[in-house]
């Protein structure tokens, strides 16, 4: 089932949990593709110094944020990979989530091709390769999630309070205190995520 607007304009950060475990579904060319999200981080601009909206910053990139809940955010990381964020809450808040991983289930011989590798577990472990492996691309920036090309589904697929791990956003040293905030939610111990828990040496 088609999430419908009303799921997106909820609080950003409950969303980065009732996010993981749903499917991503895009139709492009002709090819459908699906995976389910493992891995999400929460961006809220108002207050958090690793948003690309805070203090309300609105040109560029940024606008597409200031909409209501349910549109596609794209942006560049490294000059060479595009990351995936969902527009969260009511319009003119400017919040979002970004996938950050998420495991395969149809269209994974597209998958491959795409990303150029047979190594199932490396497909879509991470911003730039889920983009890649799911067709996603710049022309995308602004796309509605409740239309037919990029949407996100339910499959009934339950996930519990104690299923969900939370932890400190990837790669934003930069962000003073907000580096520190726990934003990040994966499914805990998923084979699929970008970043796994290191385990103690003890």
């Amino acid at each position: 089932m088609k999430l419908e607007r009303d799921f997106y304009l909820g609080d950003t950060l409950d969303l980065g949990k009732r996010l993981l475990g749903k499917v991503i579904v895009t139709n492009k060319n002709g090819i459908t593709t699906r995976a389910r999200i493992v891995e999400t981080e929460c961006y809220i601009g108002p207050y958090d110094k690793a948003a690309h909206s805070y203090g309300g910053k609105r040109n560029g990139r940024c606008e597409v944020q200031y909409k209501e809940g349910g549109y596609v955010y794209i942006y560049m990381i490294y000059g060479m990979y595009y990351c995936f964020n969902i527009v969260t809450a009511k319009k003119d808040m400017p919040e979002s989530v970004l996938i950050r991983a998420a495991e395969p289930i149809d269209g994974i011989d597209e998958m491959k091709k795409r990303r150029k590798t047979n190594n199932i577990k490396n497909l879509l472990n991470g911003p730039g390769k889920l983009t890649m492996a799911l067709g996603i691309t710049k022309e995308d920036y602004g796309k509605d999630l409740c239309g037919d090309e990029i949407y996100i589904e339910d499959d009934g697929y339950e996930l519990s309070q104690e299923d969900i791990e939370e932890s400190k956003r990837i790669n934003i040293d930069y962000a003073e205190e907000a580096k520190d905030f726990l934003w990040r939610f994966t499914i805990k111990e998923n084979d699929f995520l970008s970043v796994k828990k290191k385990k103690s040496s003890t």
